[in-house]
């Protein structure tokens, strides 16, 4: 019998230790998470010895579960970086992408921007993503952000889309596919911010200090795996839209359009540079009533990104 209990023990303790289980808010199930849908599906997180569940979730309760540790990473750039403005713990330390990935859609008689003036515009939530570049976009276009539009917090783009069918809305920001499904349905495309000088990060890792500084393993086991999903991305056109087809539940073509769509977006090495930085942050500031921006390492921490990508390189990494 001790025999028996002595093998018992020696098997439990050979077996494989149990996953860290790690939550992330996230925005939108869309092509810009496709670094966490890879690093899930080719087992980068679960090398790492995480568990990582991907939770839908408004902008402003996302940075708010961030705050009060009710996930341990954000998704919501945007908002964290607006919150870190008025003095919350948190920093930005990776980006996929730096281009707003949105497409404004209105009625068809509406034909520009300063056409939606005295009308509603449908966002997913105040202080996003989409409502700050809405935002940046009337004020380029000489219009007052809070009188002369109403802004609306909709929520999803599925959402969105049908308050824009029903006329609940006068526009809409869309993000793909339903662009292209808002296009099909005959709604105005007013402007692509893609095309667009607005610097906005999106597909980004937003940590708060106290775990930066308690747990520093824990995030750069998550940043390596993002990063290698990140890297399978910029490098492997097949085998990524293979994974967004999966995950997003389409077709190859459309998969394939969301990936193209998305490359000229693409942040160098998901590393914001110092300039990219000071353009992104000064609306935001703007907008806060601060009068002069915050240092950017109060906002920003690409440290442990750049060490992963040399480790990487130096390993020869190929996704």
């Amino acid at each position: 019998m001790n025999v028996v209990i002595i093998l018992s023990l020696l098997l439990v303790t050979a077996g494989p230790s149990q996953a860290r289980k790690v939550s992330v808010g996230v925005p939108v199930l869309d092509v810009t998470m496709s670094q966490f849908f890879i690093a899930q599906e080719r087992g980068y997180f679960a090398k790492e010895g995480l568990e990582v569940d991907l939770v839908l979730m408004r902008g402003g309760v996302s940075n708010q579960a961030l705050i009060a540790g009710g996930v341990e990473f954000s998704a919501v750039p945007t908002a964290g970086v607006q919150a870190a403005l008025q003095g919350a713990p948190l920093k930005v330390i990776f980006s996929a992408f730096h281009k707003p990935m949105f497409w404004l859609y209105a009625r068809p008689e509406i034909r520009a921007v300063r056409d939606l003036i005295g009308k509603k515009v449908a966002v997913s939530s105040l202080g996003a993503a989409g409502d700050a570049a809405l935002r940046e976009l009337f004020k380029k276009n000489g219009m007052n952000e809070e009188r002369d539009a109403a802004v609306l917090a909709i929520g999803t783009t599925a959402t969105r889309l049908s308050a824009l069918a029903s006329g609940a809305v006068d526009a809409a920001m869309m993000t793909f596919p339903h662009n292209l499904t808002a296009a099909e349905s005959g709604f105005r495309e007013l402007v692509s911010f893609l095309n667009s000088d607005i610097v906005q990060m999106q597909g980004a890792v937003v940590a708060r200090d106290g775990l930066l500084q308690s747990d520093p393993a824990l995030v750069e086991k998550f940043l390596r795996a993002t990063i290698k999903g990140f890297l399978h991305h910029t490098g492997n056109r097949v085998g990524t839209v293979a994974v967004l087809r999966r995950a997003l539940k389409t077709s190859d073509e459309v998969a394939g359009k969301a990936y193209d769509l998305v490359r000229p977006a693409i942040t160098p090495e998901g590393i914001l540079s110092e300039d990219l930085q000071r353009r992104y942050i000064a609306p935001l500031v703007e907008r806060s009533g601060r009068k002069e921006a915050p240092s950017l390492n109060r906002l920003f921490d690409f440290s442990m990104a750049r060490k992963i990508q040399t480790e990487l390189k130096a390993e020869g990494f190929k996704p």
